[in-house]
């Protein structure tokens, strides 16, 4: 049975964190992890929250061995972007846009 972490409006736009979610899709727990660790950007922070956290749900609820556990589905939805406007020449305006997301991670047992 599948047990899932979300995080939302992680300050982070989609974009950016798909490229390092693509790079843990479907491996196990402990690699992720692993992965996870070593790479500079602030989004591998946030999604190794999220894995510990869905690998911390099945070991609660489930009983589950986190060594086990695989992860199965990770993806970033769109949240709610935040509207600026910053002030340029002759009295003009330009429009900043701070985008959002909402992280979701599902974790399975491993089929052997």
């Amino acid at each position: 049975m599948p047990i899932s972490a979300t995080a939302k409006d992680t300050g982070i736009s989609a974009n950016k964190m798909r490229r390092i979610i693509d790079l843990v899709r479907g491996e196990k727990v402990e690699n992720a992890l692993h992965i996870l660790q070593f790479l500079p950007s602030p989004a591998a922070i946030k999604i190794a929250k999220v894995v510990k956290s869905a690998a911390a749900n099945a070991e609660n609820e489930l009983f589950l061995n986190s060594a086990d556990l695989r992860i199965v589905e990770i993806y970033a939805n769109d949240g709610p972007s935040l509207k600026r406007f910053r002030a340029r020449a002759r009295g003009r305006a330009n429009r900043i846009i701070k985008r959002n997301c909402h992280l979701t991670v599902v974790v399975d047992e491993q089929e052997l």
